[in-house]
């Protein structure tokens, strides 16, 4: 499946999503199907490609209920992965990654010297606009839920004095192997407390969740869990920097900047692919 096509099951996907909020859990195959224009034979195959379980097997991802259940499992995942030396540029869980900071100086100047090529992609949730210094990838934003304008606005509003290049062709190659496991560069672009926290985001494994309390101790700064809310939300590289791992103390899914149907769906079908892959 190509990434057009995962892009167009992710729309199908979060239609019905949409619509099983409007109606309840309780929504049937046939008739989410029906809603959706689709036959539910048709409907469940594309369901199916897309995330590797039933569209009712899905549904038991997508609720509160479950958010608790796996913070409860998982509650001191970032301990762990420290304790087990999954921490800092070893990190090696669902992605090979190696990152590069840039200095708190060179922060300061707003992105001034640095050239960033920019480019939309297709990615399994939907078009995405990639961006990339000449160290790594450094910007991912989802423009499903706020639209292409919004997204190119927001990220180079972060880094105002930087030089940038439309060049869809240089960031493509990154954001496919990073969707594909096959990892790549990182350049985090950040302020330092910020840089601190987006480490300890890449610590906690696909299909596990944390919460921004436990970020705060994990980072040394236990009384900071507003301010770690705040820099989980100026993460720059959504998905691969999984900031949408980080749930209220409650098991409440939070904010997430791209739209709340986007990060439901990314957590839905890294649970649902975490059990298939256990199952298999």
């Amino acid at each position: 499946m190509d990434d057009q096509e995962r892009a167009y099951h992710y729309r199908v996907v979060a239609r019905a999503i949409a619509e099983l909020d409007a109606a309840g859990p309780g929504l049937s195959l046939d008739a989410l199907a029906a809603r959706m224009g689709m036959s539910p034979a048709h409907f469940q195959r594309i369901f199916t490609a897309w995330v590797g379980v039933s569209p009712k097997r899905y549904q038991q991802y997508l609720v509160l209920d479950h958010a608790k259940a796996l913070l409860a499992g998982h509650a001191t995942v970032l301990e762990t992965a420290q304790e087990t030396g999954l921490s800092g540029s070893g990190r090696l869980h669902d992605l090979f990654l190696r990152w590069e900071a840039m200095s708190p100086g060179d922060y300061a100047r707003g992105g001034a010297g640095l050239v960033i090529r920019w480019g939309w992609c297709e990615t399994p949730f939907g078009e995405a606009l990639a961006m990339a210094t000449d160290r790594g990838l450094c910007g991912l934003a989802f423009a499903e839920e706020v639209g292409r304008d919004a997204a190119l606005a927001d990220m180079r509003g972060r880094w105002p004095q930087a030089a940038f290049v439309e060049d869809p062709g240089a960031v493509a190659p990154l954001v496919e192997a990073a969707f594909a496991g096959r990892g790549g560069a990182l350049h985090l672009i950040g302020a330092p407390f910020q840089i601190k926290v987006w480490e300890a985001l890449l610590r906690i494994p696909s299909g596990q969740v944390t919460t921004y309390s436990e970020i705060a101790r994990a980072i040394g700064h236990p009384a900071a869990v507003r301010a770690v809310g705040t820099a989980v939300g100026r993460n720059p590289i959504s998905w691969i920097i999984p900031c949408h791992r980080a749930l209220r103390k409650s098991g409440g899914l939070g904010g997430y900047h791209w739209g709340l149907p986007v990060k439901r769906a990314m957590l839905a079908w890294e649970a649902a692919r975490a059990d298939a892959h256990t199952q298999a």
